[in-house]
């Protein structure tokens, strides 16, 4: 599908929200595997990776009950003898890995062409130190085993791999403990301390004694991922000011916002409350100037999925914007460095790609292109905010892949402009 994105001459207004948080929702559905009581989520999120998880989880045995976005969830897991299908989600395999590793049965993971292309030795390195037999990249065969804690320092901030650990480490004889270097989100620490677990948080390291867990009612609130999107556009549409309801602020996510709060950018949080241990609080933003950004080290892990659009931002922002330390944006969908950095180019932007990186400058984007976004959807989302501010319209080829993450995003920004 190719999309048509003009030039935005009128101002966002009003109240918007968002799909439900894929993180939270593809973990709550992967602990199902993990106990015995059953439980509802509500507001599930209805992205393709999310139902890529739900597909697998039933799969397994998982007992579904529901319609819409709220389901009853209860483990009668048996197991597959077919291959477990991921689609695109890392999440879902990843995750999927680490609490397979301890089941009685064996499993296949598979997905699509993209996922394949994803490296899973930083997942499998820590599972098989625990005991874990698992065969191959993608497929990934994992076999029966006894597992045992570990103690295991990463040399990246991951929250996928930190959580597959973690996972395993639910059934593993022992104590497991993970470093990380930088904070990385820290949802299935969370969701492990809500249902119960033995599992403590000191610093950068996480402790994880064997568990029984028992499970409780999950509300799932807005995605902060997706709401960065709408952030972005009230940020460069002259005179916009948007609120988007119930959007998690688990404070490993919002990076992103205190970002653009040091930039100077209009940005207040309101109503805050808390869903399942997950702070969580209405977003109202308002157009405004702000400075460039200087991003490296500690802040990464916790905007790694919002950095294309600090690229397009730093287009419209006062001075330059300089990012390094995010060579993990390489190994996402795509390449993410150079998927950016090319397509802002071909708009006019002034930006330049580094090893780990880019520098971007303010730029006049003359648009009057048709994108490719390599069917990543932050990308395609990325470009579609980019789009909004240039002189000319842009078309974007495959927008349809942002259902991975947003599915409806037409319809959502479509409410706010005037």
């Amino acid at each position: 599908m190719i999309i048509t994105v003009l030039p935005q001459n009128k101002e966002l207004r009003g109240l918007v929200e968002v799909p439900s948080d894929k993180s939270v929702s593809q973990r709550a559905l992967i602990f199902s595997l993990l106990v015995n009581n059953s439980f509802s989520v509500q507001n599930l999120s209805t992205s393709k990776d999310c139902l890529s998880t739900l597909e697998v989880v039933k799969q397994l045995g998982v007992n579904v009950k529901g319609h819409g976005n709220t389901f009853l969830l209860k483990n009668e897991v048996v197991g597959s003898s077919k291959p477990l299908f991921c689609g695109n989600s890392a999440t879902a395999m990843r995750l999927l890995c680490g609490v397979l590793s301890g089941k009685n049965f064996s499993s296949v993971l598979t997905g699509d062409e993209s996922l394949s292309s994803r490296p899973m030795k930083r997942v499998v390195e820590p599972l098989t130190l625990m005991g874990a037999k698992i065969e191959g990249n993608v497929p990934m065969y994992i076999y029966p085993s006894v597992l045992h804690g570990i103690e295991y320092h990463s040399k990246i901030s991951s929250g996928q791999v930190k959580s597959a650990v973690l996972l395993a480490g639910v059934s593993a004889e022992g104590t497991t403990i993970y470093t990380e270097p930088h904070k990385s989100r820290n949802h299935t620490e969370l969701m492990l301390k809500y249902f119960g677990a033995d599992i403590s948080v000191h610093g950068n390291t996480v402790r994880l004694n064997k568990s029984d867990l028992v499970a409780k009612d999950i509300n799932v609130a807005g995605d902060f991922s997706s709401a960065a999107f709408l952030i972005a556009a009230a940020l460069i549409v002259p005179n916009s000011d948007i609120t988007i309801k119930n959007v998690g602020l688990n404070p490993t996510r919002i990076g992103f916002l205190n970002v653009l709060k040091d930039a100077g950018a209009s940005i207040e949080v309101l109503n805050e409350k808390t869903f399942n241990l997950e702070p969580v609080g209405d977003i109202r933003v308002r157009y405004s100037e702000f400075k460039g950004f200087n991003l490296s080290g500690d802040i990464i892990p916790n905007i790694i999925d919002e950095l294309p659009l600090i690229a397009v931002l730093g287009c419209f922002a006062k001075g330059k914007t300089t990012v390094v330390d995010a060579k993990e944006l390489r190994v996402k969908e795509s390449d993410r460095i150079s998927g950016i950095v090319s397509k802002l180019k071909s708009i006019g932007a002034k930006i330049s790609e580094l090893e780990d990186g880019f520098v971007v400058e303010k730029s006049s984007l003359n648009g009057g292109v048709t994108l490719d976004c390599g069917f990543d959807h932050r990308i395609a989302l990325s470009l579609f905010v980019a789009g909004l501010g240039c002189k000319n319209a842009i078309k974007i080829k495959d927008f349809e892949c942002s259902d991975i993450s947003f599915p409806n995003f037409v319809e959502t920004i479509t409410k706010v402009m005037s």
